[in-house]
């Protein structure tokens, strides 16, 4: 029997204009979350243009749902300071792979959607799902929100990997 099993990998790439929690700074890190799923970043001290670069792992069997991203400060004596949240729903990820299968696509670089900024999403701007080399990757930059400032730069890959679940070997 065959199931389909796959990564959700998501590289936290970038904060800007994050809120100031601190004195004329904050410690930001990120948790992520997607199902009952969670992962955080490491923190960045004293800075409100944080690079991480960092990337986190989930395994799934489908990219379904809302990935929940929360930026927070982190406080030595008192509880953590909230810095904004955003989420991204993972639909355009499901329909990309579906395309994809669809074309037999294996190699190369191919754009299979748009996903534009609107009242029901964080994106700041036009957001594209691109097929490279076997994976499904969008690039989004987003608005926190519930802040005075902050946006979060994120990309998100799907790898869709078919399993056998009798013994046999992965196909």
């Amino acid at each position: 029997m065959e199931e389909n099993v796959g990564l959700l990998k998501v590289i936290i790439v970038q904060g800007r204009n994050l809120a100031i929690r601190d004195f004329l700074s904050s410690d930001p890190y990120v948790v992520v979350g997607v199902g009952n799923q969670t992962a955080k970043t490491k923190v960045i001290n004293s800075c409100l243009n944080p690079v991480w670069n960092e990337e986190l792992t989930f395994s799934m069997k489908e990219p379904l749902g809302v990935l929940k991203l929360e930026v927070f400060d982190r406080d030595r004596f008192k509880s953590d300071d909230r810095m904004g949240h955003a989420f991204l729903d993972l639909q355009p990820l499901v329909s990309a792979s579906k395309l994809k299968r669809a074309l037999k696509l294996t190699t190369g670089e191919t754009t299979l959607r748009k996903v534009a900024p609107n009242s029901e999403n964080c994106l700041l701007a036009d957001s594209f799902v691109t097929h490279m080399n076997g994976e499904i990757v969008l690039d989004v930059h987003l608005k926190l929100r519930d802040v005075e400032s902050g946006e979060l730069y994120v990309t998100v890959k799907w790898i869709n990997h078919l399993t056998t679940t009798s013994g046999g070997k992965a196909g």
